[in-house]
């Protein structure tokens, strides 16, 4: 699947109706999960005739279209799955039990209840929500796709406003030219104090873009917070500031999120063989004293794009195991043991000195060549949800 982003600017009372919407996706989700608390067995043909009978019980349902409280039944059945195979798996700690929604963001249409304009730059919903007409506002053409490809369109809201997405049925791979082999391999170490090294040597430093604004969000963290009535209805000025503050933490997170595209792009075009450390960053965000540092490099989104990148340009990826590729010497493979603050490399045996970070990386290389037979750890729709998701048909990001 391919995924195409615009920015829409409805007016106020076509908000009023995509809220409505969402509003009712999420009862319909969280009426399904309460039916199936109270009916321990029913599976997916029950939940969904459950559903017909929400249509008829409830008006406000029934003026949804039918496929868009469908995807409502279906997020329920993705969550209940999920937990069985957590429970199966035996996954350590929580199994993921599923839970009501609160705070729903969006509402997916498949293949009823919306129609593009005949020049594709606006899009029509036709349901009894009467959201209406929404200009699309982006750089992309979907006058490249036919019709028949778009499986499903979503109604997203963020922080900064009002999207739609389009889920086009579409491999990436159909889509880029032919890129001529480099003949090139790379390891990469990932770094806090270096976002990455690379076995040739070359380093990528840290943008560190949540220290860098970390003033701004506290500040505007406090003003929400002084605005705040315990125990009353919130105040409009209350609703600016944590809006505020929102926009704020999504402009943070949309920088990491490109400078990671960024660089997965650049090494993937450049190298025919990526090999990387396959990290446990869920267990290392554990460590109170650099949990933020490491949430604040993007580890785990890099690793999404570079594997998308690889997939999509035909490279070979490899995630490899981290254990003591920062202390075994790359020359000789002696252990040299070294603290987090011992920064260079300097091995007793064969003399080597180099920069600890690049030392690894020449092991993660070494490592990706050894197991470059058994790549594909991962397929394509299992990783990752943002695989086959572009966003630069959206509007301009600030950076």
């Amino acid at each position: 699947m391919f995924v195409l982003e615009f920015k829409v600017n409805p007016k106020p009372t076509q908000i009023s109706a995509i809220e409505e919407a969402i509003r009712t996706t999420q009862f319909v989700r969280n009426k399904a999960l309460r039916y199936w608390m109270d009916h321990r067995g029913v599976g997916k043909k029950e939940l969904f005739r459950y559903n017909t009978l929400l249509r008829k019980e409830f008006k406000f349902v029934e003026d949804l279209n039918s496929h868009a409280c469908q995807v409502g039944i279906e997020r329920v059945v993705r969550a209940i799955n999920r937990f069985f195979e957590n429970c199966k798996k035996s996954q350590p700690g929580k199994k993921g039990y599923p839970r009501f929604k609160k705070r729903s963001r969006s509402v997916e249409y498949k293949i009823s209840g919306w129609k593009l304009s005949q020049n594709r730059k606006h899009i029509e919903f036709t349901d009894k929500k009467r959201i209406g007409r929404l200009k699309l506002i982006g750089s992309r053409d979907l006058n490249y796709f036919q019709p028949e490809q778009i499986k499903r369109v979503r109604i997203l809201r963020r922080a900064d406003g009002y999207y739609v997405q389009f889920i086009i049925a579409l491999d990436p791979r159909d889509i880029v030219p032919a890129i001529e082999p480099s003949q090139k391999a790379v390891g990469l170490d990932l770094g806090i104090k270096y976002f990455l090294a690379q076995s040739n040597g070359q380093t990528e430093p840290n943008p560190q873009f949540y220290r860098k604004s970390e003033r701004q969000l506290n500040r505007a963290n406090r003003k929400k917070s002084k605005k705040f009535r315990k125990g009353k209805p919130q105040t409009q000025n209350y609703i600016k500031a944590r809006q505020r503050y929102a926009r704020k933490h999504l402009r943070v997170s949309r920088q990491r999120e490109e400078f990671a595209k960024r660089v997965a792009l650049r090494l993937i075009q450049s190298n025919d063989l990526v090999a990387y450390e396959d990290l446990n960053v869920k267990g290392l965000v554990k460590n109170r004293r650099l949990s933020k540092s490491i949430s604040d490099a993007g580890w785990s989104t890099f690793r999404r794009w570079l594997e998308y990148f690889g997939y999509k340009y035909s490279k070979v990826t490899v995630a490899v195991p981290p254990h003591n590729t920062s202390q075994k010497c790359s020359n000789c493979g002696k252990k040299v043991q070294k603290s987090l603050s011992t920064r260079t490399h300097i091995c007793p045996d064969c003399g080597l000195i180099e920069n600890r970070d690049v030392n690894a990386a020449l092991n993660i290389l070494q490592l990706g060549l050894s197991t470059v037979g058994h790549t594909g750890t991962y397929t394509l729709g299992e990783r990752f949800p943002l695989a086959a998701l572009d966003r630069s048909c959206s509007v301009t990001e600030p950076q």
